[in-house]
């Protein structure tokens, strides 16, 4: 129920249908001082989140800070890869897998495994219902290509299970500690998700130490044209940040974190 009920949420208030809701009123309303106020509002609001300056200085903020993989300073049995936007759908008739948004997320995983950081690589998360019936999850696909691109079979575990990123620590800590128990494990998943993802694990009991991927913000310098003209990348860029702090506080209602 709390599955179908935050999509819902989540549908309702992201941040363009926050644009369409406030232009919408702003039609609507008889009262002429109410519908100026609401049609500009409406419009500032998509200034705002399409402005590329003020969303990569929001997600600079709230993503954690990136770490080169030789400041892992010790090696951790299990690295925890979070799925969710690794692997994109193959075509019908497709003879090979093609990497998605949030690919960065089990390539770090294979970069920390070669170079000694990680022992075995955990992939959790389950993937779309055509996908699961044809065995062809993102999760198989992607630990298909660690094993092409050198890890050891025996040294990849995952499940298909996890629906969000509860039952992706939820599932994790029944696979792992029983499978090893007193282990360390290193949580790998896109910077912006960090969070939340921590704190899902810490919330059970489970302890992880954090190694984020799939960084958004930038800190090269900006130029007049990027600071002062909205950006369709900006857009896209919010509308995940958003969903991320919309999850960040629903599973705090929820208890999850």
């Amino acid at each position: 129920m709390f599955y179908f009920l935050s999509k819902a949420i989540v549908f309702l208030i992201m941040p363009l249908s926050i644009f369409f809701i406030l232009f919408l009123i702003g039609l609507l309303v008889r009262n002429k001082k109410w519908k100026k106020y609401f049609q500009v509002l409406s419009f500032v609001w998509l200034l705002l989140i399409s402005n590329s300056w003020i969303v990569n200085t929001a997600l600079q903020w709230w993503e954690y800070p990136y770490e080169n993989i030789g400041a892992v300073d010790k090696t951790y049995d299990v690295g925890i890869v979070l799925s969710g936007g690794m692997m994109a759908p193959v075509p019908r008739g497709g003879d090979h897998e093609s990497m998605g948004p949030n690919a960065d997320r089990f390539t770090q995983a294979f970069l920390l495994y070669k170079a000694g950081k990680i022992k075995k690589i955990f992939i959790t998360g389950i993937s779309m219902p055509n996908q699961m019936a044809n065995r062809t999850g993102e999760t198989r696909q992607a630990a298909y290509l660690l094993t092409k691109w050198g890890v050891k079979p025996d040294d990849i575990l995952f499940e298909e299970q996890a629906r969000n990123t509860r039952e992706n620590a939820v599932n994790a800590q029944k696979v792992l500690t029983q499978r090893f128990p007193d282990a360390s494990y290193l949580l790998i998943t896109t910077a912006s998700h960090m969070r939340r993802s921590k704190k899902c694990f810490d919330k059970i009991g489970m302890k992880t130490e954090v190694y984020p991927a799939d960084f958004s913000g930038s800190s090269e310098p900006w130029t007049l044209t990027q600071l002062l003209t909205p950006s369709t990348g900006a857009l896209y860029e919010f509308d995940a940040l958003w969903h991320e702090w919309v999850g960040y506080v629903m599973y705090r209602m929820m208890g999850y974190c």
